[in-house]
């Protein structure tokens, strides 16, 4: 089963397609490229540099998944290969599974070829996941243990 936390410390596991969850991490996968889609440009990051990003339907016999591409890695990837992706995390993105490799994870062509057929009726990303919401984490007090602060003045106590 696929590793639940981040890889602080643990070592990635091999595990097939069907056994990613929404909150796998460290996770080794080999599979084989069934299509990629267009390529997009977006703005993003904290500064709002420009990247660009693109899906690519990867599988094995159990199943498959949309695995995001950014930058560089989109020209590593064409469809019919067998990739190697280490230490990747899966992500919900609009509620659908996406495999990642983030910063910490690798992306290689593998040396042998899968030559099983890539299961396309179990498409990991097409079943919905309700998403928690993230906090809200805009300007405006703090919570300190119960209490609101707001800043200004605050009385010295003697």
């Amino acid at each position: 089963m696929a590793v639940e936390s981040f890889s602080g410390g643990r070592k990635p596991v091999d595990v097939k397609i069907a056994e990613l969850t929404p909150t796998s991490r460290a996770v080794n996968v080999k599979a084989k490229v069934v299509s990629k889609s267009e390529v997009r440009s977006i703005a993003s990051g904290r500064d709002g540099s420009p990247h660009t990003v693109c899906d690519a339907l990867i599988g094995d016999e159990t199943g498959c998944i949309y695995l995001t591409l950014w930058d560089d890695n989109i020209a590593k990837v064409r469809e019919g290969e067998t990739i190697n992706v280490g230490n990747g995390y899966v992500t919900l993105f609009r509620g659908s599974m996406r495999l990642n490799v983030g910063r910490y994870g690798t992306l290689e062509i593998a040396k042998e070829a899968l030559t099983v057929e890539v299961n396309t009726q179990n498409n990991l990303s097409s079943k919905v996941y309700e998403q928690q919401r993230r906090p809200y984490r805009g300007r405006g007090g703090r919570n300190f243990g119960g209490r609101e602060r707001r800043g200004g003045f605050r009385q010295r106590r003697y």
